[in-house]
């Protein structure tokens, strides 16, 4: 399946580039039904919904978006805040060389 590139022109090129896009979206949208109609006939050989089985799966794992509360301050500007997770924030840095404990910064 060798296609000799060499020859066409950037027309060609460009025409074939939207050509191999066009396809590869129309092969995902084909692997996404086929997936999908494989977890159907699955629910379906064991006798549940497949709804039920979102269901039991639904909510489970991390919440996207959620944020974790504050828990230190900046004593010089207070709306510079922490949760204790992830990295620590430059003014943490500079408090705790300054001579501070997290607990003077906590909220």
């Amino acid at each position: 399946m060798g296609i000799d590139l060499t020859g066409m022109s950037p027309a060609e090129l460009d025409a074939l580039a939207k050509a191999i896009e066009a396809r590869k979206v129309e092969a995902e949208k084909e692997a996404r039904q086929n997936a999908y109609a494989e977890m159907l006939a699955a629910a379906e050989k064991h006798g549940v919904s497949f709804k039920d089985v979102i269901a039991l799966h639904g909510g489970k794992g991390r919440k996207s978006g959620a944020k974790a509360a504050a828990k230190y301050a900046n004593p010089d500007d207070a709306s510079q805040t922490w949760s204790g997770r992830g990295r620590k924030p430059a003014w943490v840095h500079a408090a705790l060389e300054a001579g501070k404990s997290l607990d003077d910064l906590a909220i």
